[in-house]
């Protein structure tokens, strides 16, 4: 098994488990501001049992490293904008900001630190455990057609053997029967992504003709956008869901709730032959800003035919909206399961 110091000293070790941000709550509850996605320094100190000079010092030694994993400072504008999104009341010039990904990294460099190492060594024995596992090794061939073999005979599996074994299970299951049903489902949206991606790479190789999904969401009026995407709102379990349909909307196109209650507001962007190639930061502002002024939002979705510009990424990664682009729209619409509803 992987020593503990080894996350200590390499950096590419540390990359191949950055997202496995779920351990940091399974150690230790991590509290996070109200945009949901980020924390201050002193909020890491508190988190790790340190004081903030450990941290200020582990980010001037490291901060290249960290920045990539989602380290950020804002200053100016952007510390407006995020004030404003967010909520916070500081009269500092400057604010440090962790994302999850950052704050695991700082647990993987953080040396006098008892939560630090309980994270590392939970990391480790993730590792050891994946490392461990048995692979079949496939026969040489050629790249490509071994992907697509591979792909092909997992979503045999999971359709044939996987799926028909949970079904006899959730028959059969007593109190665990919403655990199972909700494993299915997951079984079956990985095994639907796969025929997406496998159709995605035969229209791209010119195999097939064009991809239907996406025929059919760019010849949908703005109106029958909005239809469309209600109905797969529904699809995934939301409840009372709203098509509002009108120009006095503020930005909020579709409300409902999630199958478990929690709230849910989504703006649509039909740009199909609007001549954009992505949505600019204007829009995302007005959505955040409308998202916030309907009150308690608990999942924010700005869903596009289109990409987003990096401008309004930010935005969306700063005021806690969710975005779904083109790609994953089409995912979404082939009948993966959005993971935001879940």
């Amino acid at each position: 098994m992987i020593n503990e110091s080894a996350l200590l000293e390499s950096k590419s070790l540390r990359d191949s488990v950055l997202e496995r941000t779920d351990v940091l709550d399974r150690v230790k509850a991590l509290s996070l501001l109200p945009d949901g996605m980020h924390v201050t320094t002193a909020m890491v100190a508190a988190y790790f049992e340190v004081g903030l000079t450990a941290i200020t010092s582990l980010v001037h030694d490291h901060r290249e490293e960290l920045e990539s994993s989602g380290y950020r400072v804002l200053a100016g504008e952007e510390l407006t904008s995020f004030k404003e999104v967010s909520g916070i009341q500081s009269r500092s010039k400057a604010l440090a900001l962790f994302s999850r990904r950052a704050v695991l990294n700082v647990a993987m460099l953080l040396r006098d630190s008892e939560v630090a190492r309980q994270v590392r060594v939970y990391l480790l024995d993730m590792e050891y455990l994946a490392r461990t596992q048995p692979v079949e090794n496939p026969r040489p061939t050629d790249a490509i057609s071994l992907e697509d073999d591979i792909d092909q005979r997992i979503t045999h599996i999971l359709g044939k053997t996987v799926v028909p074994m949970f079904n006899a299970l959730i028959a059969t299951a007593g109190e665990h029967r919403r655990e199972l049903i909700e494993l299915r489902d997951d079984i079956q949206s990985v095994e639907r992504k796969l025929c997406w991606h496998h159709r995605r790479i035969s229209t791209l190789e010119g195999d097939t003709p064009r991809d239907p999904v996406r025929t059919s969401i760019a010849s949908m009026t703005w109106q029958a956008f909005e239809r469309h995407v209600a109905d797969l709102l529904r699809r995934d379990g939301c409840t009372h869901v709203v098509v509002r349909q009108a120009r006095t909307d503020r930005g909020i196109d579709i409300t409902g709730r999630t199958a478990d209650g929690h709230s849910v507001a989504v703006q649509c962007k039909n740009r199909a032959g609007a001549g954009r190639s992505s949505i600019p930061s204007a829009d995302m502002q007005k959505f955040a800003g409308a998202s916030r002024a309907l009150g308690q939002v608990d999942v924010a979705l700005f869903v596009a035919t289109c990409n987003f510009s990096h401008e309004a990424q930010v935005i969306a990664d700063l005021s806690g909206v969710i975005t779904v682009n083109r790609d994953e729209l089409e995912a979404w619409s082939a009948g993966v399961r959005l993971k935001a509803l879940r």
